[in-house]
């Protein structure tokens, strides 16, 4: 991380976080002191007594830390203030800014949803967030356990991330089919009979399900191997996303067009 990138998310964090209070006590502004209360206990993992409540202090205190711990601590520290209660609207913006600064740095990371992430194509991260956003609660927590596995920049679990993507799939074929014990290769052999599917796009997510589970479907042989990388992992984030997003758009039409079906029905019949 060179200084250019450094000094802008510090910049980032400045403008919408750390400007100048009056009076200068934290005490006197509960969203700011909440804020470097969870830093102390959470982040830092410190004493609270180590929390000055003169904040010009605090700020100097924060500042030495952010320009002298490792480029990985930099984007952990942006992600977990990016990811605590502050005035509304302040950490979606601060995200979209911080974005900013990584793509004008050539950055080989963004903000994708709330963790930063090697990816930088903002086409796949409009289709993870998307996907995020529209889906279930089942699918989000998927979906977000496998953005945390593959944003850890200290020990990335590559394998656990490519499985809570395609679990990701089976859960949301399993809301679409109601067939909610069904495996993912079941599951998608009874989508068909509430949407259409095209049969190459079947059969790729049938090959997706064999590369990532056994033949009794027992989801585990793949994550074992070395060699899976950033790349496969990705890959596996950003195809089930777009999966699930087309799932639930053509979900949605068949459901439309089937209540408008319904509806004529009704207005015929005695």
């Amino acid at each position: 991380m060179d200084d250019e990138l450094r000094n802008g998310l510090w910049n980032a964090l400045k403008i919408f976080y750390f400007t100048k209070i009056d009076p200068p006590n934290l005490s006197y502004h509960n969203k700011l002191n909440s804020l470097f209360v969870k830093l102390h206990l959470d982040y830092y993992k410190t004493p609270l007594d180590n929390l000055d409540d003169y904040f010009p202090n605090t700020y100097k205190q924060t500042i030495t830390y952010f320009y002298k711990c490792k480029w990985n601590e930099v984007y952990d520290f942006i992600e977990f203030i990016a990811n605590n209660d502050f005035y509304y609207g302040t950490n979606q913006r601060v995200r979209n800014y911080c974005n900013t600064i990584l793509e004008r740095e050539l950055s080989a990371y963004r903000f994708v949803n709330n963790r930063i992430v090697e990816i930088t194509s903002n086409e796949e991260i409009k289709e993870i967030e998307c996907a995020i956003k529209k889906s279930p609660n089942a699918i989000k927590i998927h979906l977000n356990k496998s953005l945390k596995f593959l944003s850890d920049k200290k020990k990335p679990d590559y394998g656990n991330s490519i499985k809570e993507s395609i679990s990701a799939v089976e859960s949301i074929c399993r809301h679409i089919t109601k067939k909610h014990k069904a495996t993912l290769g079941d599951a998608i052999k009874e989508l068909k009979k509430h949407i259409y599917i095209h049969s190459a796009l079947e059969k790729s997510f049938y090959s997706i399900y064999g590369y990532t589970s056994d033949e009794d479907g027992i989801r585990h042989a793949i994550m074992n191997e070395k060699d899976i990388s950033l790349e496969d992992a990705r890959f596996m984030l950003v195809s089930c996303s777009t999966f699930i997003n087309y799932l639930t758009i053509k979900s949605d039409k068949a459901r439309i067009k089937s209540d408008k079906k319904n509806k004529i029905v009704s207005l015929f019949t005695p």
